[in-house]
């Protein structure tokens, strides 16, 4: 016999997880909530460990779910940050050209803001230099809804509301064995043996390991690449008050190299990409024997990195040279030297990839039998977390 029964079982307490776990016990009162997490706390890697940005949705496709979620993640949050007294800050964003090609880049991206409802205002370099003096370039476009958060604090409050509404959030209890017993699922979680009328999975870097223990084909593989990040001496802390970005390559997935003020008051540089070789580790050389294998046999590694050898081979020089790291962002904020950056926390972010080595780049769910598996949230998944757990419980309650 197991030993307690609930109606959902959560597993992970990231954004989404916790998000999805408040959102249930809104909507059914009464239901009996059990979310797991297998780290000592809540949020303890990508929602933890991201740039602590609220994106406004200015680079997304049109229409697509990444688009609307964040449109509508970008209100939620602020509307909950307000009413609950967690940290969130309305900063703005420079996307900051520094070349002709740049340059050209920021109409398309005023197009694509006015196609995805966001206010854009496009600055000259008199402009951009009265805003922010330490800053220098072409042109550039200014995005005033970007906002700083404090994700972490987000999810503990999702966290609090689901215990208060009478549910169950386990920390160090991680999932090690499901399996279908009846119309419900048997599911051992920090050893003990409990049944779930439902299980959803919402376990970032771990999601297609995940999915294969829940019975589900993921038909993707997690490769994580790994975000370094400095940060500025306290003297620095005043040196822009907008968050600062290039403007991207529209062919690659990463962002690029920015400047971001934080909701503790200090200012961070980063992140650059690199493929890391554990998922959940986070120094340099970090390996992870299995995660290495699983990444480098991988078809879809391989055809992914010869798409984009150019972006792989620079963002390897960065993450090996402080010094190539400082160029990038000198171009746009010169009076930063390199005894500025020390360094600060990495990220690995869970990027998809199928096996023809083209990258997933919307969210990616999946559902059979009473189980569902998130297998792709990418950026920016915290920003739409909210709206990525209320689209779940629209279509598992």
């Amino acid at each position: 016999m197991a030993n307690t029964t609930y109606d959902y079982l959560i597993i992970g307490a990231g954004i989404v997880g916790a998000g999805l776990a408040a959102e249930i016990v809104q909507r059914k009162p009464g239901a009996r909530v059990l979310v797991a997490e297998k780290e000592s706390r809540a949020a303890f890697h990508q929602t933890g460990r991201n740039s602590g940005v609220v994106h406004s949705g200015v680079y997304y496709t049109p229409g697509s779910l990444k688009t609307r979620f964040c449109r509508e993640g970008l209100g939620r949050l602020k509307a909950m940050c307000e009413a609950r007294g967690i940290g969130y800050e309305t900063r703005g964003k420079l996307l900051v050209a520094t070349n002709d090609l740049e340059e050209s880049r920021l109409a398309g991206l005023e197009e694509r803001a006015a196609q995805n409802g966001v206010h854009a205002e496009r600055l000259d370099l008199g402009a951009l230099r009265k805003l922010e003096p330490a800053i220098t370039g072409q042109a550039a476009l200014r995005i005033p809804e970007t906002a700083i958060i404090d994700y972490t604090g987000v999810t503990n409050a999702l966290l609090s509301d689901v215990e208060n509404a009478g549910g169950t959030v386990r920390m160090n209890a991680p999932v090690t064995h499901i399996a279908q017993s009846g119309s419900s699922y048997r599911v051992t979680v920090g050893g003990e043996t409990v049944e779930a009328g439902r299980v959803i999975a919402c376990t970032g870097l771990a999601s297609d390991r995940v999915a294969k223990m829940m019975g589900i084909d993921p038909e993707i593989r997690i490769l994580p690449f790994r975000g370094e990040y400095f940060v500025l001496p306290a003297a620095l802390n005043q040196v822009v008050s907008h968050l600062i970005y290039p403007v991207p390559d529209p062919k690659l997935p990463f962002l690029g190299v920015h400047l971001t003020p934080m909701i503790d008051g200090t200012i961070t540089v980063g992140p650059n990409a690199v493929l890391a070789l554990a998922r959940e580790k986070y120094t340099r050389f970090s390996v992870d024997p299995r995660d290495a294998i699983d990444t480098l046999t991988y078809p879809g590694l391989w055809k992914m990195l010869a798409r984009h050898p150019g972006a792989t081979w620079s963002e390897l020089k960065g993450s090996l040279s402080k010094r190539i790291y400082l160029e990038a962002v000198r171009k746009y904020c010169p009076q930063i030297q390199l005894s500025d950056l020390s360094i600060y926390r990495s990220a690995n972010r869970a990027q998809a990839v199928r096996p023809d080595g083209t990258l997933v780049d919307d969210f990616l769910i999946k559902s059979k039998d009473g189980i569902t598996a998130i297998l792709n949230a990418p950026s920016p998944a915290a920003t739409c977390g909210l709206p990525i757990a209320a689209y779940i419980a629209d279509q598992i309650l």
